[in-house]
């Protein structure tokens, strides 16, 4: 069951993509396009990395928001729902013979 706050991240990425409201962050992803995105989530997990190596729970934290919001996006970008990613989760802790969890 996908936690109420990732629900809500994900309807409101979801409307930002559909609608494009001027001056929304996350307008400004979609409309410089994947590459953008990609990059984003490529900075926000060296950004990851370096706190988790820093020792900074609260550093850790914040970056790692930073990263699944991005992650969010991208995945708004190619329409896939967080249900489809419980479900493959799902999936591997069920099937012994999967990439395993």
């Amino acid at each position: 069951m996908t936690n109420p706050i990732l629900t809500h991240l994900e309807t409101l990425i979801a409307q930002r993509r559909d609608t494009l409201p001027e001056g929304s962050y996350t307008t400004y992803l979609f409309t410089e396009g994947q590459d953008k995105i990609l990059k984003k989530i490529g900075e926000e997990a060296a950004e990851t990395i370096i706190a988790s190596k820093n020792g900074s729970r609260d550093e850790l934290i914040y970056e790692a928001s930073d990263l699944i919001y991005h992650l969010l996006v991208l995945l708004a970008h190619h329409h896939i729902p967080l249900a489809a990613l419980e479900t493959e989760l799902e999936r591997r802790h069920l099937d012994p013979g999967s990439a395993g969890l």
